[in-house]
């Protein structure tokens, strides 16, 4: 009797060692596979990462271009004001020039008009109306000069107006993307030293 519960216990020992070995032997086995596949996911999260870092660098970049757009607008605006200020100006003293100019012309003119001299009035006559035509001539000349001016000043005016808006927006953009930017950094630069101490102590497992 105490034979045969010998053997069932020899038997049932057999058994568990047998066990054993093979939970041992799954362990071996698994234990690169799922060390791996843990590799494998952080690798793919810090790609994740990597590609947020950069999307948000490219963010950045943008609204730095879209603020100095910006700024050349204002500057463009401000230069464009200035210059239809100036030239508005030379053109107010032109226009007192050739008004007082020709007006001291058309009164000696009209004088000679009535000379007792013949050719001398009727030469005074044809002076006077080319005078004249010279001077609506000149007149337009400076009507020009005066649209462009007003043209000038509306395009700049236009370029601060367009240009401060689009700063203010570009401000608050990059101001977001900015802050976008420092918290993808964050956790790509968290992941990764995470990543280099897993590996590390990897190394010394080994």
């Amino acid at each position: 009797m105490k034979s045969r519960h010998f053997k069932l216990n020899f038997k049932y020992m057999r058994v568990l060692k047998s066990f054993q070995i093979l939970v041992m032997l799954s362990i071996f086995f698994l234990a690169p596979v799922v060390t791996q596949a843990q590799t494998d996911k952080k690798a793919d999260e810090l790609k994740k990462l990597e590609t947020s870092v950069a999307t948000a660098k490219a963010k950045v970049a943008l609204n730095e271009r879209q603020l100095n757009v910006a700024d050349s607008l204002i500057t463009s605006g401000t230069q464009l004001i200035a210059e239809s200020k100036t030239e508005t100006k030379a053109i107010e003293a032109d226009r007192k020039k050739l008004d007082k100019d020709n007006a001291t012309k058309q009164k000696s003119l009209s004088k000679l008009t009535t000379s007792k001299d013949k050719d001398e009035a009727s030469k005074a006559r044809v002076d006077l109306k080319a005078l004249d035509v010279q001077y609506k001539s000149d007149s337009k000349a400076l009507s020009i000069r005066s649209k462009d001016a007003t043209k000038m000043m509306s395009t700049g005016n236009a370029n601060m107006t367009k240009g401060k808006a689009t700063k203010k927006n570009a401000q608050d953009a990059l101001k977001i993307s900015r802050a976008t930017l420092a918290t993808a950094q964050a956790k790509y630069d968290a992941a990764s030293a995470s990543g280099d101490k897993t590996i590390t102590k990897d190394k010394k497992k080994k």
